[in-house]
C-alpha cells in the first residue's frame, strides 16, 4: 500500500475550535442574526478604502447589519500598522460597538484582531508599542475579547486562523524603527466567517489570483506537514480537489457562480483545522514566502506562485522524505501518472500559469541572486520550517539551489 494512503499513523491530539461558518449567495443578509447569536449589539466594519468605497461589496454588508451597524472604519492597508489598529480602537469606542466585522482580505482581518486585543487590554499606545518593539508581539488577554466576524473577499485563507500579522513604524506609532511581528492566541479565532461567492466575485482578477495561490499552497503543505493528522488529510485533500477545479475554471476565464463556489469551498476546506493551539500546518513554501517578502516588495501570493513548483520538486527528490506525493497526486487528479512527483509539479505549474502569475523571481521586485544566501538563511530560520516533511534536513546550499531554479 502507498505510504500516502496507509492507515498506520502515530497517536495525535486534535484540539480545534473553529468559527461558526456560514456559506452561500447573499449569506451576509444574515449578519444581524449572527450578531444576535453571538450576543453582540453593534458592529464596526473594518476594511480598506477600496472595499469601503465599492458599493457592490459594502452595501450588502451594511444592509445585512441594519441598525446594528456602528460605522465603517475603512483605513486598513497591507502594512497592517499598529497605529491603524489604535485608530480603529478609537472608532470602536466612539461608535459604542461591541463587535468587529472584518471585510476584505487578510490585512483587514489582522487589523481587526489587533483592535480586539487592544480593546480587551486597555493599554496605552506607548505601552503596547514598547512591548512590540522589544518582543515582536503583543500580549493577548485571557478574556474580554471583542467578537470578530470575518467576511473574506479574497482566497488567501486567513479566515480560520488564530494569528495575525502586525507592523509598527515611527510615522504612526511611538517606535524608533520599523518593526514586524505578529500575535497568536486561540481567542483570536473569529466567532463567525461568512463565505459569500457574490462578494468574492467583485474582487479584481489579479488580486484573486495572487491570494488564491497563497490559499492553494496551504492545502499542499497541510498534506505533507510534520504535524498533519488524518483529519487535516481529509479536509485538505478534498479542499485541494475543489480548489484546483475552481482555479482551472477561473484560469480558463469562467466567472460564473459555480466557479466561485468551488473556490470558496476549496479555501474553506484547505484551511479547516490548520491553525490550532498546537501550531499550524504551514510549512516550507510559506517559509520561502516569508523570506522573499520580508525585505522586498514581492506580493506574498506571487512569491508562492514562483517557488511552489520548485519547492515541491526539491521535496520529491529527497531520499527518506515523506512528502505525500501519492496523496497530492490523488487530490490533483494525476494519481495515474507513471511519475507522480513530476505530474504534481506539472499540475501546480499549469494552475499557476493559468492564473497569469509570475513564474520567475527575476520578473518581480524581489531579492537578487547575490542575496540568495541571506534569503536561504531566513527560510531555514522561519518558524514554519518546524513543520517541514518528516526526514527533511535542508541546508543553506540546497535552499539556494531552489532559489536559483526559481530565478
Amino acid at each position: 500500500m502507498d505510504a500516502a494512503h496507509s492507515r498506520t499513523s502515530h497517536p495525535f491530539r486534535f484540539a480545534y475550535d473553529p468559527a461558526t461558518i456560514r456559506v452561500g449567495t447573499t449569506c451576509v443578509a444574515d449578519l444581524a442574526d449572527e450578531l444576535e447569536r453571538q450576543n453582540s449589539e453593534r458592529a464596526l466594519v473594518v476594511c480598506g478604502s477600496t472595499v469601503g468605497n465599492t458599493p457592490a461589496v459594502i452595501d450588502p454588508v451594511r444592509e445585512g447589519l441594519g441598525d446594528r451597524l456602528a460605522g465603517v472604519f475603512d483605513e486598513t492597508t497591507p502594512e497592517k500598522r499598529l497605529g491603524t489598529a489604535f485608530d480603529g480602537l478609537d472608532r470602536l469606542e466612539s461608535g459604542d460597538a461591541d463587535a468587529l466585522v472584518s471585510l476584505g482580505g487578510g490585512s483587514s482581518l489582522d487589523v481587526a484582531k489587533v483592535i480586539s486585543v487592544l480593546a480587551a487590554s486597555d493599554r496605552s499606545h506607548e505601552d503596547v508599542a514598547a512591548e512590540f518593539a522589544e518582543t515582536g508581539t503583543i500580549s493577548v488577554p485571557d478574556e474580554n475579547h471583542i467578537s470578530i466576524i470575518a467576511i473574506p473577499t479574497t482566497l488567501a485563507g486567513a479566515d480560520l486562523s488564530q494569528g495575525a500579522g502586525v507592523t509598527a513604524a515611527p510615522d504612526s506609532s511611538p517606535v524608533d524603527a520599523e518593526q514586524g511581528g505578529g500575535i497568536s492566541d486561540p481567542g483570536l479565532m473569529p466567532d463567525a466567517v461568512f463565505y459569500d461567492p457574490e462578494l468574492v466575485s467583485t474582487t479584481p482578477d489579479g488580486v484573486l489570483a495572487g491570494s488564491a495561490m497563497n490559499g492553494f499552497d496551504k492545502g499542499l503543505e497541510t498534506l505533507y506537514a510534520a504535524n498533519r493528522t488524518p483529519i487535516t488529510d481529509a479536509t485538505a485533500r478534498h479542499g485541494l480537489e475543489n480548489f484546483a477545479d475552481g482555479l482551472r475554471a477561473f484560469g480558463d476565464g469562467t466567472r460564473n457562480l459555480e466557479t466561485f463556489e468551488a473556490l470558496l469551498e476549496g479555501v474553506l476546506l484547505v484551511q479547516y483545522g490548520i491553525s490550532r493551539p498546537g501550531g499550524t500546518t504551514l510549512s516550507i513554501i510559506h517559509a520561502f514566502g516569508h523570506a522573499l517578502t520580508r525585505t522586498d516588495d514581492v506580493q506574498q501570493g506571487e512569491a508562492h506562485a514562483i517557488v511552489a513548483p520548485h519547492v515541491l520538486e526539491y521535496l520529491f527528490e529527497q531520499d527518506g522524505v515523506d512528502a505525500r506525493v501519492g496523496l497530492l497526486a490523488n487530490a490533483l487528479g494525476v494519481d495515474n501518472a507513471v511519475d507522480q512527483g513530476a505530474a504534481v509539479v506539472e499540475a501546480v505549474t499549469t494552475i499557476r500559469d493559468g492564473l497569469e502569475l509570475p513564474s520567475q523571481l527575476r520578473a518581480v521586485d524581489g531579492p537578487q541572486p547575490a542575496e540568495f544566501t541571506a534569503v536561504a538563511e531566513d527560510v531555514l530560520a522561519d518558524r514554519f520550517m518546524e513543520n517541514a516533511p518528516p526526514g527533511l534536513e535542508p541546508t543553506v546550499a540546497e535552499i539556494e539551489d531552489v532559489l536559483e531554479a526559481a530565478w
